[in-house]
């Protein structure tokens, strides 16, 4: 299973897996926020699950408003 990721950001904890494409980033420090959102949908529509913390920014938002309604529903 793919797990949807953004990149983190910041000095500390910058251990980073290996990433099949860059889709947005979240630095909590500076609030900022950056979303591709074609290629997130892209990735959500292959079955790709995102983790608790890119689902709520997802939410905010309002990306998910953008799939079906059938595909919207997550582990």
């Amino acid at each position: 299973m793919v797990k949807l990721r953004l990149k983190r950001c910041g000095r500390k904890q910058r251990g980073e897996g290996r990433d099949l494409r860059k889709v947005g980033f979240y630095d909590p420090i500076k609030n900022q926020t950056y979303l591709n959102v074609p290629a997130i949908l892209y990735f959500l529509e292959k079955g790709a699950q995102p983790t608790g913390t890119v689902q709520d920014i997802l939410k905010k938002a309002e990306v998910f408003k953008e799939l079906c309604p059938n595909q919207a529903k997550f582990n």
